[in-house]
């Protein structure tokens, strides 16, 4: 923790980037730098993060949304940590699994050896169970979903995929729909005295 307070932490989904070159200009605002794009704009954050500082972590959610036509970005964000002097240390999240080995297989035949792969399985429907009850249970009130209906979910999601991210879809959408009944509920009620 006290290594981390140093340094300048950076967390980008790369979803939001409208294209895969965004995620450099994206950097540079985040570093205080006057955004710029093509060559130069690359060359002024390179030559930022090879500059004495602090410590710069990159955490890139979706990196698999920056793949493109010869994988320049990717590979240009891979060399980056490797360069002389470099302070950035990137920690890339993907749901594919074999992104390094399909689409970065030159990262491999580094002398650097490839980044270091955390694969993480997909969560059980014990666990998004818990996560589920977790993350309503921060509601104030009587509960949002029944039990059952949590369990439910949980075993249907954990069936498919494990992503929890999609258990939480499924409860907001069950919400949503509930109170659209609601709504359209109240609007058809008769007045009182009988009046429509």
């Amino acid at each position: 923790q006290d290594e981390l307070a140093k340094s300048k932490t950076i967390v980008l989904n790369c979803m939001a980037l409208s294209s895969p070159q965004g995620v450099f200009p994206a950097v540079a605002q985040q570093l205080g730098l006057p955004v710029a794009t093509g060559r130069e704009g690359l060359r002024r954050l390179e030559k930022q993060l090879t500059a004495q500082g602090p410590m710069v972590l990159l955490v890139l959610d979706e990196l698999d949304q920056l793949e493109s036509k010869g994988q320049d970005v990717l590979y240009t964000l891979f060399e980056w940590t490797r360069l002389p002097g470099s302070r950035l240390v990137l920690v890339g999240l993907a749901n594919a699994l074999d992104l390094t080995d399909r689409s970065l297989a030159r990262l491999r035949t580094s002398p650097h050896g490839g980044p270091q792969l955390l694969h993480f399985p997909p969560y059980t429907r014990e666990q998004l169970a818990a996560i589920l009850q977790e993350r309503l249970g921060q509601v104030d009130g009587d509960p949002i979903l029944d039990a059952a209906a949590l369990q439910f979910c949980a075993r249907k999601v954990s069936a498919v995929s494990g992503d929890a991210r999609k258990a939480l879809d499924v409860c907001r959408r069950a919400v949503e729909v509930v109170e659209l009944e609601v709504r359209s509920q109240t609007l058809l009620k008769p007045l009182p005295g009988g009046e429509l």
